[in-house]
């Protein structure tokens, strides 16, 4: 990509190209579009180390907050975070079914993306796990990392739904709220804006990603595998006769099966044994959710050993591929065959690229294939004959039909290798062959044709009998073609620093003949996209031209669209050959989804170009990148056909590098559109090492670079192989037997031409420090064809001017005419730093030349070439940047007298070396510089020895100035000659000009002078001098703007809620007629009682406020860092870091050069161009230059107040996932270690005020940090963060104390010891402003501006006037002050990450804080502000009168009736604070009495209506551990078991706000609690005092609320102080004790069954128990009958 240039806001640009008219209103040729290919040819970019498979930091965090709705009876819920083989628990809260936890738990991990994003996320909820038993699962939610990190990286506040994956018919089983973000190093991210509390309360603020339905459905996910093949040949030559001797005969050495990883479940296939195509028509079912929150599906096939379990190659099946859900296809997959590549397939037992198996890193060759398929099915989980278990089973299935995956067509594959150059020197001069491999080709496996055909060898290769069936006369009457897979062995050759292989004339071929199903439609498709795609490679010039601002990017990106619209017509070609064998369902709906697709992006496309406007570039720009990666998305097909072409180099036997080309790029079609885009074309191919050794430096080096012809198509489609190739070749072909058709060519030879090739080597900035003292000595060394020369060496410098045109004569090229014009080969650049001995390597950039045929004209537009910025490269890093030209001249059949003249600036005498032609160099202007010095801060030593005598050189383009002598850094680091200037000669072309260097040196005794460090300023635009005329002043002085306060909304907003906030302290009088923000909200929850009170003074503190600002989004609370909103306070004081030593070669640079800083230069600098009419400002003083109203340097005493609010998520430093945070500040020679004051495991405390006196120059750099307090050994740091509090102190937004919105007393308290008044009259004075001038009726007029506002002021309820509100005003609105005006800092909270040098880049937590500076001079500040929360002591009395309609759940022992025995327990917060009534034995009516009193005391955090609670941890714990809890009351009726577990029903009220108590059993219904939103709402911390019924409620069977008891209860609130003066006894004690319910009898229990008995038998069953007894009596006469009758039966008939 081409270098960045840092581009100011475009709307400037504007003016200096027309004067600020937009040109789309003038022409309407400015409207056309550009089409011409301009596209940037001239900028490959080709990272030559692959980036995949390397490790990278991850840092995951999960807050667990709470849950909720958890079912099941009585359960010690503990929440367990599981990340991989991770594990992390919450502690255990006690008999609740809404936990609160609010615990942080971090993850760290050094692994590769790829197994990132794969691991498995999963959040369960357990219950009752103790040492001994591992608990009961109570359901779980998972998601993959890779979903996480492909959102924002997070979710903040979520609802996770679990479910138990044992019994999917369950439903929900609860929801866990949490946030998790996932963040590599370097990734930041936002917090987000703290929503009101409703909102995220909601339980349908699920945790999903976007666009997934909150109602997943459980699915079955059918995969099912058939077989394998082409698996690599295991057997290596000892151990196959080692077992041939033992077993007798040779068996395949191999006992493959698949392992199928999906959502965090294994399944596999059986093992077949010893079978190199093994068959196993198995399916594996996995139960998942539908739409899965994993994104792959991991395939792997493994060899089964006891020992050495390998995996031999992996498939990931991506999800998103093979599913859709805007047009509704679910994942479908199949019959097709997967291809695995991996790792090579020559079989060692230690195979060094194993982990390219396992699907780490690009597969560097075929492993094997396998034919899978994928389905899925929705499961209705009610009915009946599901399995209800989501464990994976494995089931057979019937075998596939042959033709099921396409008809086996052969396929040739034509490559010839043109030329191979840049072959690294360290392998060494042995000869060197390529081999090419499409699978077929491969050296080890000896490559066999299909059986059938009677091929010699022993035939082990697959489809066989697929060839039968085709027709014979298809087949090529080739014969016996026998494949030639590599070039025959070549000694290399010398080339400077590279070896070349001699393929002069001859050039080498290789061809081969492979077997596939037909699935060439599928990579036509792929191809079809792509080419739609290639449309949008000119954003990369539209981007270049706003880089560069050249003219007009409108017009071009409006070509790109066109050309886009144009192109997406093609795609109707893919629905041809609709009826060929082996399309599947995918193939189907894949072909459906790309038609409407791309047809609505040539839609888009073409309404988005009538819309692209100068001002609107920049976002068109940024949509038309997003088609971009839609339609590469697209073209990746997940069903394969024929499997990529591998090119090996192999010296020696030994395999060196490899380059893999997708077969779709080389395969050829007669249709251009769906033509390889590489297909029968020269293409340059970089190779590659292998593997892991391919990181870090060894990967850097080019192992070798070829030229490469390449076709593959069927073999009836050969006769255009050739057809590509350049002209002017012969065949040479092996000679056959006669009468056999000829073979295709194994070389050819070919007649050449001649160019020259000319570069101009301008110069290059930001370059690689690649020596020890922060320099380089560079040169260049261009590499073309098999030839390189070198540019001189320029000594420590980083940025080269080398100003040289290298030439290289006769350069023999082999190519067709037309294709080198249009597509030269690539020129090589290379820079290394000069050392004794060797060269160091620095980085690498590719460009390609332009082109001049020998008939063509030498001039415009195309020469002479433009100098161009590339791109550097060191690995995948960017290291600099390199400015120059390239041009390709063609010598014609007249030699060289046809060329262009060589045209320099003569007047340089540089020997041999040819400086850059005039047309091409850049026209230069003279510029004057002017340096502010201020000071030199933090400077490290050097070589051991302090710095005490530094001096600042800057130098730019070869002339310079140098700084006053700093004659003792410690006492005063600080110039005393501010301004020096000097006159240089620059490019007319702001884009060319070369860097100015700032380099500090040391000046030792006996005048040694020790380089300590230096800054290379890149861009010098920013501080180019535009005079007062160019700037766009729209002010005229004469007319008077009114400033009018009502367009400002936010302002308003604060004043309303100052006064609703603020109790009656000072009140601004702001007419306000809708009352926003907080006043609708107080309203709304007051429900029917719309009478105002008063909050109660006493509550509010300095939190009140800091809470109601984030709520109300005013600004006073940054999310960053408060430099990133001010531009780093360098108004006008500028801090250059200087470096030095050696650049770190970590993939990651910015993270070594942190390391590399060994101090800060502050100044500034000012260019403008010298002419003869320099208008001399009025106030312009000659030795101080264009940087006047600069305060003097001289050192300022300052008193620093530090307010530490709070720190947020800090990274946990002890075992137990916690940490003991203490605050430590330094600020120069002082340090404050707070260490006494330490907070007790707590992830989130909150800290204090400091004050620390400095003296500027000396102590600027203030650093907050925290720390771990460790009982034993050194306490950890944690993180911290770093403020330039000079910048700030001196900078013109005021950043010493911040403006607040309102003057007012109390909390809200002025700060600043400067009245407003005394502020602005200041700030008048140094603007050269005319005003401030107050007028009556509240005005003030500053310069042409007037401003409005109240002035009386409440102060201690005395009406006095003043004018500081009017002058506090225009402070605020400072910004609209013509000239000087510019936005002063407010009152305000930053939020800054805390960094740890260990883990750069990586947030460790947050802190927010503010900084008051006052200086000594003036007078003393008053005291600091009290920023310790208050926490106000309440006492909470419950009353629990009588319960009603409890539910039964005993059966009583006697009468088989429903009863329960009830007691009422509350909670708060924690179990051991629990308070239990007595017991009511026996209720049979579901009610109960207790007239029983609960007593709870406690502390209020009123700002965040927390509750804290202090206790120790464990009986261990050193010391006790704070805890904040929501307020919440928590009753729950128990049914006291003698023998078994108590059962309990529950309800929860939000102290808060809850629904009012109803007055009678009656109206207390289950909408109270299900309906919340219609209830009115009451806070006890207003009512203070409140009776009535509340609903229990539980959830059913069918997940729904049923009302099961009423509970009648009075709640009153007494604050620390009331409740000391009228106390009660808890209970029913003194004092004030309530009366007994009922007589005692009642309580003893044995006697209540008789009781019972009593009441059932003579009230409620009366009539049944009559009517029982009389039919006992009925029965009892029919048993004596019965019994008597026989004997009277016997003694009437024997008459006795």
């Amino acid at each position: 990509e081409p270098a960045i240039l840092e581009t100011e806001d475009l709307d400037r640009q504007g003016m200096f190209m027309g004067g600020g008219v937009d040109p789309d209103t003038i022409s309407l040729a400015s409207v056309t579009a550009v089409t011409t290919n301009v596209s940037n040819k001239s900028k490959p970019d080709i990272k030559m180390e692959p980036s995949s498979g390397r490790p990278v930091d991850y840092q995951v965090s999960v807050t667990v907050i709470e849950a909720r709705q958890l079912v099941g009876l009585n359960m010690d819920p503990m929440v367990c975070v599981e990340i991989g083989e991770d594990k992390k628990y919450t502690s255990m809260k006690e008999s609740t079914n809404c936990p609160y936890y609010n615990e942080y738990f971090v993850f760290d991990f050094h692994v590769p993306p790829d197994v990132m994003f794969d691991k498995i996320l999963k959040v369960s909820v357990v219950h009752s796990k103790n040492l001994l038993r591992s608990g009961t699962l109570v359901g779980s939610f998972k998601m993959d990392v890779g979903t996480i990190y492909s959102q924002p990286h997070q979710f903040y506040h979520k609802w996770a739904l679990l479910s138990d994956p044992d019994d999917i018919t369950a439903g929900c089983k609860g929801y866990v709220k949490c946030d998790i973000a996932v963040v590599a190093k370097g990734d930041t991210i936002k917090t987000p804006h703290k929503a009101n509390e409703s909102e995220e309360d909601d339980i349908d603020n699920l945790l999903l990603p976007e666009g997934v339905p909150a109602e997943r459905q459980w699915a079955r996910y059918y995969l099912k595998i058939y077989r394998a093949e082409g698996l690599p040949r295991m057997n290596t030559s000892i151990m196959a006769n080692v077992k041939k001797a033992f077993i007798g005969e040779n068996k395949d050495l191999v006992d493959p099966y698949v392992q199928v990883q999906f959502a965090g479940q294994k399944g596999k296939t059986s093992v077949q044994k010893s079978c190199y195509e093994p068959i196993w028509n198995e399916q594996i079912v996995f139960t998942e959710m539908f739409p899965p929150l994993c994104k792959r599906i991991k395939i792997q096939l493994r060899d089964s050993d006891k020992v050495n379990d390998v995996a031999i190659g992996t498939h990931f099946l991506d999800l998103r591929k093979i599913s859709n859900d805007g047009d509704k296809f679910l994942p479908t997959l199949g019959p097709a065959w997967v291809n695995m590549y991996g790792s090579t397939r020559t079989y060692t037992l230690m195979d060094e690229y194993q982990e390219l198996n396992d699907g780490l890193g690009e597969g560097v060759s075929f492993r094997a294939r396998l034919l899978i398929s994928l389905g899925m099915e929705l499961l209705d989980t009610s009915s009946p004959e599901i399995t209800s278990s989501t464990d994976v089973q494995m089931e057979g299935i019937p075998n596939i039909s042959e033709i099921a995956t396409g008809k086996v067509e052969e396929f040739f594959l034509f490559s010839s290798f043109l030329e191979a150059t840049m072959v690294d020197r360290k392998i060494g001069d042995k000869p060197i062959h390529f081999e090419v491999t499409i699978y077929y080709g491969n050296e080890n496996d000896g490559v066999v044709k299909p059986k059938t055909k009677g091929k010699k060898g022993d035939g082990d290769e697959e489809e066989t009998e697929l060839i039968n069936n085709s027709s014979e006369e298809e087949m090529d009457d080739d014969g016996d073609l026998q494949s030639v897979a590599t070039t025959p062995p070549m000694k290399p050759v010398i080339t400077d620093n590279y070896f070349h292989l001699p393929y002069f004339e001859r050039k080498p071929c290789i061809y081969i003949k492979s077997w596939w199903q037909d699935q060439r439609r599928r990579l036509y498709n792929a191809n079809i996209i792509d080419n739609i795609a290639d449309k949008l490679d000119g954003l990369n010039d539209v981007q270049e031209i706003i880089k560069t601002e050249k003219a007009y990017p409108e017009r071009r990106l409006r070509g790109v669209l066109e050309e886009l619209s144009q192109g997406c017509q093609f795609l109707s070609l893919a629905n041809k050959d609709q009826s060929q064998s082996g399309r599947t369902k995918l193939d189907k709906e894949r072909l459906k989804l790309c038609l409407s697709e791309v047809e609505a992006i040539g839609q888009q496309a073409k309404t988005m170009r009538s819309q692209v406007k100068k001002s609107t570039v920049r976002d068109k720009l940024k949509l038309a990148q997003n088609f971009l990666s839609k339609l590469r998305f697209l073209a990746e097909e997940p069903q394969h056909s024929v499997p990529d072409v591998f090119i090996w180099m192999i010296s020696n036997g030994k395999r060196i590098a490899y380059a893999r080309v997708p077969s779709k790029d080389i395969l050829y079609s007669s249709i251009y559109e769906e033509k390889g885009k590489d297909c029968g074309k020269v293409k340059t191919i970089f190779l590659r090492i292998p593997g892991k050794k391919g990181f870090g430096p060894a990967g850097w080096t080019v192992q070798s670079k070829i030229e490469i012809y390449l076709w593959l198509g069927l073999s009836r489609q050969r006769k255009d192989y050739l057809s590509g190739l350049p002209n002017g070749f012969e065949e040479n072909k092996l000679s056959r037997g006669p009468g056999l058709p000829a073979s295709p060519p194994i070389s050819l030879t070919y007649m050449k031409q001649i160019f020259q090739l000319r570069v101009h080597m301008y110069q290059a900035r930001s370059l690689f420090a690649a020596d020890s003292t922060g320099l380089s000595d560079p040169f260049a060394r261009v590499f073309f064809s098999s030839q390189s020369q070198v540019t001189e060496v320029l000594a420590e410098t980083l940025c080269p001017t080398w100003d040289q045109l290298l030439v290289f004569e006769n350069v023999e090229l082999f190519g067709e005419a037309s294709e080198l014009r249009d597509d030269p080969p690539i020129i090589v650049i290379e820079l290394y730093d000069q050392d004794t001995g060797k060269a160091d390597f620095m980085g690498r950039t590719f460009a390609k030349p332009v082109v001049k045929m020998a008939d063509e004209h030498y001039g415009p537009p195309r020469f002479p070439p433009q100098l161009e910025y590339y791109q550097i490269y060191r690995g995948n890093c960017t290291a600099g940047e390199m400015l120059a030209a390239f041009e390709l001249l063609q010598i014609g059949p007249n030699g060289k007298a046809d060329l262009p003249p060589i045209d320099g600036p003569t007047d340089i005498d540089r020997g041999p070396i040819l400086p850059v032609p005039l047309g091409i160099r850049p026209v230069l202007s003279k510029y004057r510089i002017e340096v502010l010095f201020w000071g030199l801060r933090d400077l490290k030593r050097v070589n051991l020895a302090q710095v005490d005598r530094p001096r600042v050189d800057i130098e730019c383009a070869g002339k310079g100035v140098q700084s006053a002598l700093i004659s003792n850094y410690r006492k005063n680091p600080n110039f005393s000659t501010l301004v020096k200037w000097f006159e240089v000669d620059l490019p007319e072309n702001e884009l060319l000009h070369p860097p100015l260097n700032i380099r500090v040196v040391d000046c030792r005794a006996f005048g040694r002078y020790t380089l300590v460090g230096s800054h290379a300023v890149t861009t010098l635009r920013k501080f180019i001098y535009r005079g007062a005329e160019k700037q766009a002043n729209n002010w005229s002085t004469t007319e008077i703007i009114v400033v009018s306060m009502d367009s400002e909304p936010s302002f308003k907003k604060v004043e309303t809620v100052v006064k609703l906030d603020c109790g009656s302290d000072a009140v601004v009088k702001v007419e306000d007629d809708d009352k926003d923000g907080k006043g609708k909200k107080k309203k709304r929850k007051k429900g029917d009682e719309m009478e105002e009170e008063e909050l109660d003074e006493s509550m509010l503190d300095w939190w009140s406020k800091y809470f109601a600002s984030i709520e109300t989004l005013t600004e006073q609370v940054y999310p960053k860092e408060l430099e990133s909103d001010f531009g780093n306070f360098e108004d006008w004081l500028h801090s250059f870091n200087l470096y030095r030593g050696k650049a770190g070669d970590d993939d990651d640079q910015n993270v070594t050069d942190e390391d590399r800083i060994v101090g800060k230069f502050k100044g500034s600098l000012c260019m403008y161009k010298v002419s003869d009419d320099m208008p001399r400002d009025m106030n312009f003083d000659s030795n101080m230059g264009m940087f006047n109203n600069i305060p003097s340097n001289d050192p300022i005493n300052v008193l620093v107040r530090i307010y530490v609010i709070r720190a947020t998520d800090l990274h946990p430093a002890d075992i137990n996932g916690k940490a003991d945070p203490y605050i430590a500040i330094k600020l120069g020679k002082t340090e404050i270690k707070d260490k006494e004051n330490y907070i007790s495991k707590q992830l989130n405390p909150l800290f204090g005020s400091f004050d620390v006196e400095a003296t500027f120059p000396m102590d600027s750099t203030l650093t907050v940090s925290i720390y771990d307090w460790d009982l034993v050994g050194t306490d950890d740091l944690i993180g911290e963060t770093k403020i330039d509090l000079e910048n700030r102190f001196y900078s013109k937004h005021r950043a010493t104390c911040g403006i607040t919105r309102a003057y007012a007393h109390g909390y809200n308290v002025w700060r600043d010891p400067m009245k407003p008044t005394h502020i602005l009259a200041k700030l008048c004075k140094d603007g050269k402003l005319d005003g401030p001038h107050y007028g009556p009726a509240g005005r003030v007029k500053v310069e042409n501006r007037v401003f409005m506002a109240p002035t009386e002021i409440e102060d201690e309820n005395l009406k006095k006037q003043t004018d500081e509100h009017l002058a506090l005003t225009v402070l605020n609105h400072w910004e609209e002050i013509p000239r000087a005006g510019c936005k002063l800092v407010p009152e305000h909270v930053e939020t800054r990450p805390l960094l740890h040098p260990d883990k750069p880049g990586i947030e460790q937590g947050r802190i927010e804080m503010w900084v008051d500076m006052f200086p000594k001079d003036m007078t003393a500040p008053g005291p600091a502000l009290d920023i310790s929360p208050r926490k106000p002591k309440f006492e909470l009395r419950v009353i629990i009168w009588n319960t009603d309609e409890v539910v039964l759940e005993d059966d009583d022992i006697f009468t088989g009736e429903k009863s329960s025995d009830i007691f009422v327990r509350w909670l708060k917060g924690q179990q051991e604070d629990k308070q239990d009534t007595d017991v009511h034995y026996h209720s049979i009516t579901g009610e109960g009495n207790f007239n029983w009193r609960f007593i709870y005391p406690f502390d209020y955090l009123m700002a965040e209506e927390k509750i804290v609670i202090s206790k120790k941890e464990s009986m261990f714990a050193w010391d006790e551990t704070e805890y904040k809890i929501p307020a919440r009351l928590n009753l729950q009726v128990w049914d006291a078991d003698h023998f078994s577990a108590d059962d309990f029903l529950a309800i929860e009220l939000d102290l808060n706000r809850f629904p009012r108590g109803a007055k009678t059993p009656k109206q207390c219904t289950i909408e109270m609690v299900t309906n919340e939103g219609e209830m009115p709402m009451v806070s006890i911390f207003k009512q203070k005092r409140i009776k009535g019924w509340w609903p229990f409620v539980a959830r059913n069977e069918d997940d729904e609320f049923e009302l099961t008891g009423k509970v009648e209860a009075e709640l009153h609130l007494l604050t620390g102080e009331e409740a000391e003066k009228s106390p009660v006894g808890d209970g029913r004690n003194e004092p004030e004790p309530l009366e007994k319910p009922r007589p005692d009898v009642a309580l003893l229990w044995f006697l209540i069954p008789f009781k019972a008995v009593k009441r059932l038998v003579c009230d409620q069953y009366r009539w049944l128990t009559i009517k029982i007894v009389t039919a006992l009596l009925l029965l009892a006469i029919f048993a004596l009958f019965i019994y008597n009758m026989p004997g009277y039966m016997v003694k009437k008939m024997l008459g006795a």
